[in-house]
């Protein structure tokens, strides 16, 4: 997967900051070479189990502020 491509995983993450979207000229993630595209599920903070949403693609340094990140597998 090229870094074009796994920019496009980028939207919402709370490092997508550092994609060149800052005025301080840093135009990559550090993360962002070694990350790969992996099924998770996306589940809010505050949601009890068990967690029925279906996995999606995301990339495994991927993080958003009031949610976590779990195997596809996972219900609790």
């Amino acid at each position: 997967m090229t870094k074009t491509e796994k920019i496009k995983h980028c939207l919402r993450c709370e490092q997508n900051f550092y994609n060149g979207n800052n005025d301080m000229g840093i135009k990559e993630c550090w993360h962002l070479g070694s990350a790969k595209l992996e099924l998770r599920k996306e589940v809010p903070i505050f949601q009890v189990p068990p967690w029925n949403q279906p996995p999606r693609k995301f990339l495994s340094c991927y993080r958003q502020k009031g949610y976590v990140y779990v195997k596809p597998d996972a219900t609790c």
